[in-house]
């Protein structure tokens, strides 16, 4: 594979999922031997790490109109690194990407505006349906690609319970998010109020956690809520949980879903977009509608008095995403299109 060269672009923002993902690609990518340049946004920590894994990264500022630097700064990697294919993540670094004898592909991970697109020869979506979306908007269909994303699948041991003041025998609900309105954590409280033994960790901190903490006592379940903030030992806080729960009104793609299942635990979710693409209901989880409580807290007692059928269905999200969502399967799917796209434009340099 070490025959097709690579440089990839991200002027992203400081935290954010696909910025995230971004560098566990990058480095997955180099650990399967791909030549890669790597063009950022200047950001010491992320071109640290990606130093460290032993990429080679090049920090431009990637500012407003009046940055000169950048376009000199990425025509001078382009120009010396000789890719034969560009993969540009998100409108900036697309837009930014100077034109040359290669193949120009763009990476959405949302429904962007594709006038910052059209200089891309191909264009990868991570979830099908924004693959639809670009072929809805007039994008050729044989260029549209849906390549998905892979989560982290350390598992580590459960976080001890004592310190959050949970029994150790009760039953435990894990949630995960920023505290937003479109990840309707209001709802899982109301359902949590039909559940009563049960208790809730969730983590994630945003603009509702005042909101959501008088909420908590208004429902009565604040006795049994932790509210954990931002944390980095996910795979442990899986291992302490029973099941998890993504009650999001809006959630395009579910990379919790794909976290929950490579940690294999049972899920119910709200049918948004993302999950109730994912999950097979009654198969590999539990889909309930979106805004209700009821149906909510019924799928979670379903789950914490049928143990067998929870790990069955656990079982079953495990498989689905040792098929399709592993870093090794994913990874697959991009060398084989990197190989593909630059053949097929060496054979027809014309197109």
């Amino acid at each position: 594979m070490g025959m097709v060269r690579v440089l990839q672009a991200m002027a992203g923002a400081e935290f954010g999922g696909a910025e995230a993902f971004f560098v566990r690609l990058a480095i997955a990518l180099y650990g399967r031997g791909l030549d890669q340049r790597l063009v950022i946004r200047a950001h010491p920590k992320r071109a640290a790490t990606l130093r460290a894994a032993g990429l080679d990264v090049v920090e431009l500022p990637f500012g407003g109109r009046l940055d000169w630097r950048t376009p000199l700064g990425f025509r001078k990697a382009v120009n010396e690194f000789k890719p034969d294919l560009a993969l540009t993540w998100m409108n900036r670094a697309t837009r930014l990407c100077p034109e040359g004898p290669f193949v120009h592909v763009g990476r959405l991970g949302g429904y962007y505006d594709l006038k910052y697109y059209r200089r891309c020869r191909h264009l990868i979506g991570n979830t099908q349906d924004i693959v639809d979306y670009l072929v809805r908007e007039g994008w050729p269909a044989e260029r549209a690609h849906y390549l998905p994303n892979f989560v982290i699948q350390a598992i580590m041991p459960a976080v001890d319970r004592k310190p959050l003041f949970t029994p150790p025998g009760a039953p435990l609900v894990l949630a995960l998010g920023r505290l937003h309105a479109n990840k309707a954590f209001d709802v899982l409280f109301r359902a949590m109020a039909q559940v009563p033994d049960a208790y809730l960790w969730l983590a994630g901190d945003g603009p509702l956690k005042a909101e959501l903490e008088a909420l908590a006592q208004q429902v009565g379940i604040k006795p049994r809520v932790r509210f954990l903030g931002w944390r980095d030992d996910i795979p442990a806080l899986f291992a302490a949980a029973d099941l998890f729960v993504c009650p999001s009104r809006h959630e395009p793609l579910g990379n919790v879903v794909l976290e929950a299942w490579a940690q294999g635990k049972p899920v119910v979710a709200a049918d948004s977009l993302g999950p109730g693409t994912l999950i097979q209901h009654e198969r590999n989880g539990l889909l309930v509608p979106i805004d209700d409580p009821g149906s909510m807290a019924g799928a979670i007692k379903w789950l914490l008095q049928d143990r067998a059928y929870a790990a069955k269905l656990a079982e079953a999200g495990r498989a689905a995403f040792e098929a399709r969502f592993t870093e090794g399967a994913v990874v697959d799917q991009y060398l084989a299109f990197f190989e593909k796209v630059v053949a097929e434009c060496a054979a027809s340099p014309a197109s």
